[in-house]
């Protein structure tokens, strides 16, 4: 089974998603956004950017 975010309402009023992998782990998750639109353009961040971003290992 495919990874898949979740979009949902946070006890605040505000929008988060999590990333869920194929198990059903959370991998990631999210701020609060404002808007439901904001958590989705998020989620597109996600996708657009996360694929080939480098790994900047700052540990000793």
């Amino acid at each position: 089974m495919a990874g898949k975010f979740e979009l949902y309402e946070d006890k605040s009023g505000g929008f988060r998603f999590r990333l869920k992998a194929g198990n059903g782990e959370v991998i990631a998750s999210s701020e609060s956004y404002k808007t439901k639109d904001g958590a989705l353009n998020g989620i597109e961040s996600i996708k657009k950017n996360a694929g080939d971003a480098a790994i900047d290992d700052q540990t000793s």
